[in-house]
């Protein structure tokens, strides 16, 4: 589980106290929360750890120490500290910083923002922009005077029944009574409905006096470039939820197929896939600036799709690191999409097209933006069908971690790439970066290298690519021991208490039970991994050690 994220940092003790104190770089993070969503910094805590040191104290003047120096080295940011004791008995402190309703910045004019878990600088031009897109109030939040009552009844109802029958929403929620539901949400504020209110439960008229209510255009485009046909929902009469269901339902094109070949057969496949459209479009609704009138565009030509979304992307967010970066523009909306199971609320949607068109031997998405508008294309057909077949198989073998088939998805497509340029595609900072996105790849066999350091070459090896089957079994029949060993310990980590049947049938079921027991048994006595029970009742974990990463032993 991920420890930081957009609304949470944690820090050392050591921070603030000390010859090692750095108050310049705590004063930095206090102003990237304020100009973001706000956030909270648990001071105390160690890097990677989710509870601060058994039995550590938190001298009760440091709390006055900290709310001065805050105070003294930012402007605009409003922190509360608050002294908190964790399950382990050790002691921490808890920094809240609300979102500040102007700009904020360190005393000596420098600006930053939450983007994601890191702390990104807002230079030149972007400390305008930074000010242009920050009201004092989130448009979300603003009183639309529309009496809570107006709503749309059909619409209030089909949006509780489903907030209380998603698996995303704590019973806690589920229990309040509709008016409660909308002030949970941030849909009304006493007797009035907000705009969010509006533009999701609103009449049809009260949605189009909002002026910024969301029109979408779709467009279908001859191989000339000319247009034959448009579909457009400009009326207001559905909200950004429904729209996501009208679009995907009303063009025919995205119900489309052709076949592929494979090996002496054809498969038919979608022309694009469902996931990925609805994922497409949920962005652009939920990403785009409602203070900024512009349509929504499907151009539909006859080997890609393009969707057009006004406005820039959120600041901090570029098409170069779109993979990694997370800041969510309009919260209230996000917020009520992903608890109606219409989108991942921390930045994964991306990560998910990705995977999908890469997966299915397509190219990756390709993200653009202009001086007012972000346009992300996908290509209609599959160009590599054998890559289809690769990642299908891998993944039903092995169970790839996203990142891994993403990964492996680029490479499959070419015929090899540098350390340097597989960084770049995956928009990665350095090797320790592309090593959790290579993750068992290399164990695995299904990624082979060449060369050292930067110059190291990542290649598909071109066999597993020819033909209708793999020949993964074969090549893990000859498996060497130390790999065998690396991926049992993988294994392991991701299913601990598991038998070596289990171990045997999710590494590779063609790999012989004494093999894998003798591996099992070899990392038992060098104490790497420990056991409960006798027989076939014997259960496999990694010992506490090698959690800790530091093994008592290597293997010959």
């Amino acid at each position: 589980m991920t420890l930081e994220d957009q609304h949470t940092d944690r820090k050392s003790l050591r921070t603030i106290t000390g010859k090692s104190a750095d108050w310049e770089a705590l004063a930095k993070d206090c102003v990237c929360f304020a100009n973001g969503a706000g956030g909270r910094l648990l001071i105390g805590m160690e890097d990677g750890e989710a509870l601060p040191p058994a039995g550590q104290l938190v001298p009760p003047e440091l709390l006055d120490r900290l709310r001065k120096r805050i105070g003294e080295l930012t402007v605009n940011v409003q922190a509360l500290p608050s002294l908190q004791r964790a399950s382990n008995g050790g002691e921490f402190i808890e920094l809240v910083i609300d979102r500040s309703p102007s700009v904020a910045s360190t005393r000596d004019g420098r600006y930053f923002l939450r983007v994601g878990d890191t702390c990104q600088p807002v230079l030149g031009d972007d400390v305008l922009r930074l000010a242009n897109e920050r009201p004092g109030r989130p448009w979300e939040a603003m009183d639309s005077s529309v009496p809570r009552d107006a709503a749309d009844a059909d619409k209030l109802a089909r949006f509780v029944q489903d907030i209380r029958s998603s698996d995303r929403v704590k019973d806690s929620v589920k229990e309040k009574g509709a008016y409660e539901l909308l002030a949970h949400y941030g849909l009304a504020q006493g007797d009035t409905l907000t705009r969010l209110g509006v533009l999701l439960l609103g009449t049809t008229a009260d949605r189009r006096a909002l002026g910024t209510a969301p029109l979408v255009q779709a467009i279908k485009y001859d191989e000339q470039g000319q247009k034959i046909n448009k579909w457009v929902w400009d009326d207001c009469a559905l909200s950004p939820v429904e729209l996501v269901d009208a679009i995907w339902r009303e063009v025919p094109d995205f119900r489309e197929s052709y076949e592929v070949a494979e090996g002496l057969y054809r498969r038919s496949v979608p022309a694009y896939d469902e996931k990925v459209v609805r994922e497409l479009l949920v962005n652009a609704l939920v990403h785009r600036p409602y203070t900024q009138q512009g349509d929504i565009y499907l151009n539909l030509h006859p080997e890609r799709l393009e969707v057009v979304n006004p406005g820039r992307l959120p600041l901090g967010v570029t098409p170069r690191n779109m993979l990694h970066a997370s800041r969510r523009r309009n919260e209230g909306l996000a917020q009520v999409f992903h608890d109606l199971g219409l989108m991942e609320r921390e930045g994964s949607g991306f990560d998910l097209i990705y995977d999908r068109l890469l997966s299915q031997g397509r190219p990756a998405p390709v993200p653009e933006e202009g001086a007012d508008w972000v346009k992300v294309t996908i290509q209609r057909r599959i160009v590599r069908p054998e890559v289809m077949r690769l990642l299908t198989e891998a993944d039903e073998r092995f169970q790839l971690t996203q990142r891994e088939r993403i990964t492996l998805g680029v490479l499959a497509q070419t015929e090899g790439m540098t350390a340097w340029k597989l960084g770049a595609v995956l928009e990665t900072d350095g090797a320790d970066e592309l090593v959790v996105w290579l993750g068992r790849l290399q164990t695995l066999a299904l990624v082979q290298t060449a060369g050292r350091t930067q110059g190291t070459r990542y290649f598909v090896d071109p066999t597993l690519l020819r033909g209708a089957d793999l020949k993964l079994p074969t090549t893990l029949l000859r498996i060497e021991p130390h790999r065998l060993r690396a991926l049992i310990l993988e294994d392991l980590a991701r299913y601990p208490d598991s038998s070596s049947a289990d171990v045997n049938r999710r590494i590779g079921a063609e790999i012989s039970a004494k093999t894998v027991k003798r591996a099992l048994d070899d990392l038992v006595d060098v104490g790497r991994v420990s056991h409960e029970g006798e027989r076939r009742w014997r259960r496999y974990r990694l010992s506490s050690q090698e959690h800790k990463g530091h093994g008592v032993g290597e293997l010959p």
